[in-house]
């Protein structure tokens, strides 16, 4: 368990068990802990189906599962998080047409992918897991169906169509974004939580500011190189991004 696009995977997997109480990821550590009742065999089962190399480290009584007490706060950061990635999706989508950049455009659909993830995290409290599937088969397909448009796109451009993008107005844009990224991190950072979204909304985040550094980069390279060509490569780099984190939401509603 590296991301947390397979931490979903397995909490959409496990949370249809009856027996589990509480799971608790720890991504850096790639661990898991099952707070259950006597479901062991199944709960290894269902982990060894998803085919990530798991393997049972301990197991001990345990008295009670533990309880978050800052749980608001966190839906409170989780709920900024998502605005601001929605916000920028907005953003970035319509100035990447205005100024010819598919850089900002992929970079848009990376904030609409880390958006529908956000959703999740916040949909997964209290909510019954076939919702939660049926959200996930949604979001999934929206950002393949979007993806794929975008590599459509770099590809007719690739022929030679549209014009040269803005470089400019590519560097000021992603550095907004950038700094919204920056603020976002510190935000989660502040919380001080090892709660599994968290540390998901971490990641992500820190994903997106290595994204604007690469739309900013693609920008100066435009104006250096007087060619459209860096755009181009950061926004196909960026689509398959995009795509990948697809799939893998593809893979939750299964």
């Amino acid at each position: 368990m590296d991301c947390s696009a397979e931490e979903q995977m397995i909490r959409m997997k496990l949370e249809g068990i009856e027996a589990i109480q509480s799971l608790n990821f720890n991504i850096p550590n790639r661990t898991l802990e099952v707070y259950h009742e006597n479901s062991r065999n199944e709960i290894e089962q269902v982990l060894d189906s998803l085919g990530l190399g798991s393997k049972l480290d301990s197991s001990e009584e345990a008295t009670l599962s533990p309880v978050s007490s800052d749980e608001q706060k966190q839906k409170n950061i989780l709920w900024w998080v998502l605005g601001i990635n929605f916000l920028f999706f907005i953003i970035e989508m319509t100035a990447g047409w205005i100024v010819n950049s598919m850089g900002l455009i992929a970079d848009s659909l990376d904030m609409l992918a880390d958006s529908s993830v956000y959703a999740l995290s916040l949909l997964a409290v209290g909510a019954a897991v076939a919702r939660k599937k049926k959200v996930a088969k949604i979001s999934g397909y929206l950002q393949m169906g979007l993806a794929s448009l975008g590599f459509l796109e770099v590809l007719r451009r690739f022929l030679g169509v549209g014009e040269m993008p803005d470089f400019q107005w590519m560097i000021i844009i992603a550095s907004t974004a950038l700094v919204a990224n920056m603020f976002t991190l510190w935000l989660i950072t502040k919380a001080k939580s090892k709660e599994a979204h968290m540390q998901a909304s971490s990641i992500f985040t820190s994903n997106d500011i290595i994204v604007n550094g690469g739309v900013i980069l693609a920008g100066i390279l435009v104006y250096a190189l007087d060619s459209r060509w860096p755009d181009l490569l950061i926004g196909a780099i960026v689509f398959s991004f995009v795509m990948r984190g697809a799939v893998r939401i593809l893979k939750l509603s299964e």
